[in-house]
């Protein structure tokens, strides 16, 4: 019986439209269809086997745990997996991807290849529909295996025969070297005639192309390439294609504590994430991807940027109402498993800035004008002006009171400056001498009532002691410049009180004076986004070997296919959240850049 592995043993493969996660041992545990908001097909990665599952590999005894495998790598610079078994009888490879579609039905395409002996494998597919608790209808159409439920059919083809038990479909099959089998599972709406016999030979082909000449753009040839091309890779996969929208990850409820409450759906575009997401791919080279996110943004705001959200569904949805699923046990029983996301709707006026930042710097790296992301930045600063100063739940979703948070004020202080810049520039008009006043006022409100003189350091929110590791982004921002005696203060008190035992950093203190802050029970992880963030900022004062130091501990957890999580647990020693999580490979492609810039390797 196969149990889901840490969540560093998972492999991504996707077709920018959902995505897969595959475990060491063969197993695919998480597939949503036909989107990555979709319900599950299979979900055993928040439960066990019983919630959905497809294992493809050497067989095994029926009580024993599946073999992992002895080796695995994606082919070159693509989201094409290869993993390998060594056996007492031989060695197998098998070969998982998704070709980015044309047409409207999704494939997942497997293809065992003997390499040495003759190795006997075995498929065992149980789809569940409704994140695992729908058991389909499953039979034969013309010699295709289908399974439906409701509205949503998925087809089996493959070469070898299968055959069907315990409401499970296998298929048992011995291959030698050279040998190459094909299993291609496939999703069409129930109501429709079926999908089109795969071509997985040529899929496979189609699928490395496409991925060797996206990577061709790329404009970064500095040190560490490898990880930022795969961060970039990461990135690219997950983004919707038909809309541009960007998921933050193509998880829910992966935990931030293991067996804690921190478990929350990440399978939507967060303004914030996705801002950030667009810069790294700006500065990178990939242009297109800019002007797609910055469409789906105008479409999603609409003519309504007063009522802005802190994130939508992919295709610009508003309504992401947060229900539990209570008959899945959660990872590692981590409860509760969380589908939609309640903090839709919360105020996180650092947002503004985010939006406003990425428009910027759109319109800077020389992005086709548009007109109406022009207007959308002056509606912006327009709400700004009369809702800059009230509290709110903060870029890191407080689900406790409203505070008057530092980061926030920064952060819009960075719209009306981006947006101050916009006008200076002759591309829009405003009142100028108005917006310069509020910049000032709000940069000497933040100055005044988040900084504390006797500590030398700003802090979390106005009137507070804690510290937040978002302060860090106060030079990066341009709100003060590196050498200003509270900046270096400020990283330093973040160093001594934030930092684990690695010298990894965390988000805020979840113990102390302001214990609850984020109205949660339990811990979390230091935040790897944070801890890029402390990276840069010590590049940025000068301490450009500390900062390089703490970059290559960084690259170290990763997994072995280049991968990162939301958090590290310094505990446990192990990737915690939801992954792979977009708002770790972008500080990483970020701190990449500027370590380059700074000389920190030697040129």
């Amino acid at each position: 019986m196969h149990v889901a592995g840490r969540i560093e043993d998972y492999a991504l493969i996707g077709d920018m439209q959902t995505a897969a996660l595959v475990c060491r041992d063969g197993t695919v545990d998480w597939l949503c269809l036909p989107r990555f908001d979709s319900h599950a097909v299979f979900a055993a990665l928040l439960g066990t086997d019983e919630h959905g599952f497809w294992r493809l590999g050497p067989a095994h005894g029926p009580e024993a745990q599946p073999p992992r495998a002895a080796r695995r790598t994606y082919r070159g610079d693509s989201l094409v997996l290869e993993s390998e078994w060594d056996t007492p009888r031989g060695t197998v490879r098998v070969i998982d991807f998704m070709p980015p579609r044309d047409t409207d039905a999704p494939q997942l395409v497997r293809i065992v290849e003997g390499v040495s002996g003759r190795v006997p494998m075995r498929s065992a597919l149980r789809m569940r529909f409704s994140y695992g608790r729908v058991v389909p209808w499953v039979h034969k159409v013309d010699g295709r295996t289908v399974a439906v439920a409701g509205p949503d059919s998925v087809w089996l083809d493959t070469s070898a025969e299968t055959f069907g038990k315990d409401l499970t479909t296998y298929s048992d099959f011995t291959v030698a070297p050279g040998d190459r089998i094909a299993f291609t599972i496939s999703w069409q709406p129930s109501h429709k005639e079926p999908p089109a016999l795969p071509e997985p030979e040529a899929a496979l082909t189609a699928t490395e192309t496409f991925w060797r000449e996206w990577v061709e753009h790329c404009t970064y040839h500095g040190p560490y390439r490898e990880a930022v091309v795969r961060s970039l890779i990461t990135l690219k996969a997950l983004t919707y294609a038909p809309t541009g929208g960007i998921v933050a990850a193509p998880t829910t409820s992966l935990p931030e504590d293991i067996g804690g409450s921190r478990n929350w759906d990440y399978r939507f575009t967060w303004l914030r994430d996705a801002a950030i997401t667009l810069s790294s791919l700006l500065r990178t080279g990939y242009r297109e991807e800019a002007r797609a996110w910055r469409e789906w943004l105008l479409r999603a705001v609409a003519g309504d940027p007063e009522n802005l959200q802190i994130m939508y569904g992919i295709a610009g949805e508003r309504e992401l109402g947060e229900t539990e699923l209570d008959w899945l046990p959660g990872y590692e029983n981590s409860q509760p498993v969380r589908a939609g996301n309640g903090a839709a709707h919360q105020l996180q006026l650092d947002v503004y800035g985010e939006v406003t930042e990425a428009l910027h710097l759109a319109h800077m790296t020389g992005l086709a004008r548009n007109d109406y992301a022009s207007l959308l930045q002056l509606k912006l600063i327009r709400y700004l002006e009369t809702h800059w100063d009230q509290p709110d739940e903060g870029i890191w979703e407080v689900r406790g009171p409203r505070r008057h948070f530092v980061h926030s004020k920064v952060m819009v202080w960075v719209a009306v400056d981006r947006t101050i810049k916009l006008i200076e520039s002759g591309d829009a008009d405003g009142p100028l001498e108005k917006w310069r006043e509020l910049r000032d006022d709000i940069h000497r409100d933040v100055c005044e009532k988040g900084y504390d003189k006797e500590r030398n350091t700003f802090t979390q929110s106005y009137g507070s002691k804690e510290l937040d590791a978002s302060l860090l982004l106060i030079p990066q921002m341009g709100f003060l410049p590196p050498d200003d005696k509270r900046v270096i203060g400020t990283i330093e008190a973040i160093q001594r009180e934030l930092s684990t035992s690695d010298g990894f950093i965390l988000r805020y203190p979840t113990t102390g004076d302001d214990a609850g802050v984020d109205g949660l029970e339990g811990d979390e992880g230091a935040f790897l986004a944070c801890s890029f963030w402390m990276a840069d900022d010590l590049a940025m004062i000068g301490r450009v070997d500390e900062a390089r130091k703490l970059f290559e501990k960084l690259l170290a957890l990763r997994n072995d296919l280049g991968l990162l999580a939301e958090e590290w647990d310094p505990r446990l020693q192990r990737q915690v959240g939801n992954f792979p999580q977009a708002f770790s490979h972008v500080p990483l492609i970020d701190t990449a850049l500027r370590l380059t810039a700074s000389g920190a390797y030697g040129g």
